[in-house]
């Protein structure tokens, strides 16, 4: 499955393919558990909870799956049992999702592409939004205040919770006790509520939560806070809560295309690719250097090349930002590390470094999988193994033709590379007779050629062990020797260890013999035994006495 992600490079914050990366699913090890075939149906997935126990996917047909521990009812499953295998919510069925955000409860908040907004979990402030406090056992429809607004992307705090509309309005609702909801008030609020004041004549394109503050991003590029402001993570250059929606005035004059908010800090990206950060520092989660508190906006990594991506979970203190290359760096808590500086990583996309690295290892967004025809040069290669349309060359093998392509049998074999010179009377030849290697055994190691795989019982493995022996492919002759000790058995043992020692396989040859003088009386009693050469017996005989086999 490949995984993309978008790169937003304009103020109205359209998503953009322009930056392609892949990550793999199974780096969450929730998903470890699932088979190839259901990871290929996956198009949407989240990882999320207070120990990312809990996981949510979308398959290419628009079937909603959930598994996990279900804390707080937060599957959704109308029951608060734990599964390990996933279960559907039909009440989704057919639903495209457009946004997912999840709180600490867990609650969880569900957009579609229609504009309905769903809601279930934890709801003991009332942050599902259906004006009671009693628990989502299953998706619900938030409706209240929401009659004719299309809902285009939702973020939940630890227990409240942020909808965007089309028209560029936000509404919130939940926990209330720092002002998070903006509704001027500290009272809690039961259902939807549109926040105003400064926002009122704004048209807001992205939305962010910490644990207890809301960030609005609006379409001419200024951002907007309010909620908890303890750690200075609203960026007001003070430490007060703000009940309403208060501008931050320190970004003036800066188009911010993307904000994201981690517990208590929080990270904002401009349409020149700079990235500024401030707020809650305990753990070097704004990469300046130090673990001081900033309540102000201040630029990181403005030595470095453009950013064209940042990343923070309101679940986490760790940071991670993406360059126009394609690096990626993380700093923040990392594995328990608190690392002060942004720091290089190999990863291909941030989303790798909140599953490696941040705890809990949740989501930081909800990913979007495209399944398409793009090939690898990798795949392209294993495709056209065998491919009698793209070949210029035949190998005739106990009269059976193989395919392939000389110049990547050049590319990749010594052995061929020097028998396509000019000199040579293959290079001319369209066809080329194999007499010392049957089918089987040619065939596994041209498609290694092309696959760096050998797929072989391990009574052929020796066959193939032989002629990598013959054409000194090392790599390939240790691969066939893992086979083989994979598959010995009482019955092959002995011919396995008479292979290794005709093929110089030493470490190959010690395992052999440790295993027939292990289970010697079985294998004295083989068929392939009392076949083996005279002197090959006599060896075996002595060194197993040697070890000690013969003793009472």
């Amino acid at each position: 499955a490949q995984i993309f992600f978008p790169v937003f490079s304009a103020p109205n914050y359209k998503i953009s393919t322009s930056s392609i990366a892949m990550v793999d699913v199974s780096k969450w090890p929730l998903f470890t558990l699932m088979s190839a075939q259901e990871i290929a149906s996956i198009r949407q997935a989240c990882v999320f909870g207070t120990s990312a126990n809990e996981a949510i996917y979308i398959t290419h047909d628009d079937e909603v799956y959930v598994f996990g521990l279900n804390c707080s009812n937060c599957l959704g499953t109308g029951d608060s049992q734990s599964t390990i295998v996933p279960k559907k919510l039909d009440c989704l069925s057919g639903k495209k999702v457009v946004s997912l955000s999840y709180g600490s409860g867990p609650h969880v908040l569900l957009a579609t592409d229609e504009g309905e907004l769903f809601a279930w979990g934890h709801n003991g402030y009332s942050q599902l939004g259906n004006g009671t406090t009693n628990q989502g056992v299953s998706p619900v429809l938030v409706s209240t205040n929401l009659q004719n607004k299309r809902v285009i992307e939702v973020a939940c705090g630890s227990h409240h919770s942020l909808a965007l509309s089309h028209d560029g309005e936000v509404f919130a609702w939940g926990y209330n006790n720092c002002g998070q909801v903006g509704s001027g008030s500290t009272a809690n609020q039961p259902t939807p509520r549109k926040v105003s004041n400064c926002l009122q004549n704004k048209a807001v394109v992205s939305i962010a939560c910490g644990q207890t503050s809301s960030m609005a991003v609006s379409d001419n590029g200024e951002v907007y806070g309010w909620g908890y402001n303890g750690n200075g993570q609203l960026g007001l250059g003070n430490n007060g809560n703000q009940l309403t929606p208060c501008r931050l005035a320190a970004l003036q004059g800066l188009c911010v295309l993307q904000i994201a908010s981690g517990y208590a800090h929080s990270l904002a990206l401009t349409d020149e690719g700079l990235l500024y950060a401030w707020g809650a520092n305990t753990y070097g989660q704004l990469g300046t250097g130090n673990k001081s508190n900033q309540m102000s906006p201040v630029q990181v990594m403005a030595e470095k090349e453009r950013i064209v991506e940042i990343a923070a979970c309101h679940s986490t203190h760790t940071s991670a930002a993406k360059t126009q290359s394609g690096q990626v760096y993380m700093w923040g808590q990392c594995r328990g590390q608190s690392i002060v500086l942004p720091h290089l990583t190999h990863f291909s996309c941030t989303d790798d470094v909140f599953a490696c690295f941040a705890t809990p290892s949740v989501m930081w967004r909800l990913l979007s999988v495209e399944h398409d025809d793009f090939l690898t040069v990798a795949q392209s290669l294993k495709k056209e193994f065998d491919s009698p349309e793209t070949s210029d060359l035949k190998f005739s093998v106990d009269g059976k033709f193989i395919h392939v392509h000389k110049a990547v049998l050049k590319i990749r074999c010594e052995h061929f590379r020097s028998m396509f010179q000019s000199h040579w009377n293959e290079d001319m030849k369209e066809v080329i007779e194999i007499d010392q290697f049957s089918y089987p055994v040619y065939r596994s190691f041209l498609e290694f050629l092309y696959t760096d795989t050998v797929d072989l019982p391990p009574e052929d493995a020796i066959g193939l062990l032989d002629l990598a022996t013959s054409y000194c492919e090392n790599r390939l002759k240790r691969l066939c020797q893992h086979i083989i000790k994979r598959g010995i058995t009482v019955e092959n043992a002995f011919s396995l260890l008479s292979a290794a020692v005709r093929y110089d396989a030493e470490d190959l040859e010690e395992f052999c013999f440790k295993f027939c003088v292990n289970h010697l009386t079985e294998v004295t009693q083989t068929a392939a035994f009392w076949q083996i050469d005279g002197n090959m017996l006599k060896e075996f005989i002595c060194r197993a006495s040697r070890c000690g086999a013969f003793k009472n």
